[in-house]
């Protein structure tokens, strides 16, 4: 074999041999908690003939853009019973949401252009991939900790009422 094979094997062999080499590094990848950031208020509302009736008033986040509406409440520990996600989709059409990477239970309420709820899915479990579909068509979905439409009464025909801040 040449001189010159041979040193170029040997410098191939060495260049290979650092630019292949890989750092296993501790390092620890911190997290950051995704917190609630109030974007609005809602208010539940239950019309008797008339007569409004005022239910509940909550602070919301908006998910009104494709990533947020995929990642809603997901990788959050909790939310506070006085707050929500509303969901908002440019048109009324059939909705179906599932719990995929939430790790606490929800109500979701689906709610019509007209601002009326179509239909309630109650105690939606957890990190649970089953498709949960709304009765009707719905622009709107409001997301409140599990148990919650129980506590207030709410039913499909009740209404809503928001703004952005």
């Amino acid at each position: 074999m040449s001189n010159y094979v041979y040193i170029f094997l040997i410098s191939l062999s060495a260049m290979l041999t650092y630019s292949c080499k890989t750092e296993v590094k501790n390092e620890r990848i911190d997290t950051k908690e995704i917190t609630f950031n109030k974007e609005g208020e809602l208010s539940l509302f239950n019309f008797k003939d008339t007569i409004v009736d005022p239910i509940v008033d909550l602070n919301i986040e908006i998910a009104d853009n494709e990533y947020q509406i995929q990642t809603g409440l997901m990788y959050r520990k909790t939310m506070k019973d006085d707050q929500g996600m509303l969901f908002i989709f440019p048109e009324e059409a059939p909705r179906s949401f599932y719990m995929k990477n939430t790790e606490f239970a929800l109500d979701i309420i689906f709610i019509d252009a007209n601002y009326k709820v179509v239909s309630i899915q109650k105690n939606a479990q957890p990190l649970n991939e089953t498709s949960l579909p709304s009765e009707g068509p719905a622009q709107y979905v409001l997301e409140v900790n599990a148990g919650l439409s129980e506590q207030w009464n709410l039913k499909p025909g009740d209404s809503i009422s928001f703004i952005k801040l």
